[in-house]
């Protein structure tokens, strides 16, 4: 965790009240963390530090842009990160996560790593899906993928709805298609109700 130093914060050494801290997220901290979501970016971290007498209110305020693969093109797209995230932190015998927000660190250490959490909240902040906007993926990619996607024209429609109501029998009470299949079982609960 050397290259991570900097993310270090010793809470033993805090004084009661409120402390602030700032860190700069770029490309070297995404590479160095080698998380899989985001491999470059440029995000703005402001902590809030509130220490009481049985735990530490850590209050991140997290701002900025990362890049990640296109689903469509696999070309880099910028997705912008503005997330509001809470952590409290405590003290006990061992390293410990009790929920989400809550974390209990060893009280001899009596500092916390920041790092992965700021991975993380980041990675949170992230959409499922990463899509250019409409015109603004890679040409040639989009190509390619209209190429080998499977498309249905109207000649294919016609040919489905035809084998399809060939195995699909109408019940005229109550205009609904039923598989043929289960007429068998509706007899089963019929005779088992009587």
């Amino acid at each position: 965790m050397g290259k991570f130093k900097l993310y270090n914060v010793d809470l033993k050494n805090l004084a009661p009240g409120v402390h602030e801290f700032e860190y700069l997220l770029e490309n070297k901290f995404f590479v160095d963390i080698d998380g899989d979501q985001v491999q470059k970016g440029k995000v703005k971290v402001h902590l809030t530090v509130k220490r009481s007498s049985m735990m530490f209110e850590m209050n991140f305020q997290i701002e900025g842009v990362v890049m990640v693969p296109c689903d469509r093109c696999l070309d880099d797209m910028e997705i912008p990160i503005d997330t509001h995230n809470r952590l409290v932190v405590k003290f006990g015998k061992e390293y410990a996560e009790e929920s989400d927000e809550v974390v209990v660190i060893p009280e001899d250490e009596g500092a916390i790593n920041l790092a992965w959490f700021l991975y993380e909240f980041i990675a949170l902040a992230i959409p499922m899906k990463h899509i250019h906007a409409p015109g603004k993926c890679n040409k040639a990619m989009s190509s390619k993928l209209k190429k080998h996607t499977a498309r249905s024209t109207d000649d294919a429609d016609d040919e489905y709805e035809e084998d399809v109501d060939d195995d699909i029998s109408i019940d005229e009470d109550v205009n609904t298609a039923t598989d043929p299949r289960w007429d068998g079982l509706k007899g089963l609960i019929e005779n088992d109700n009587n």
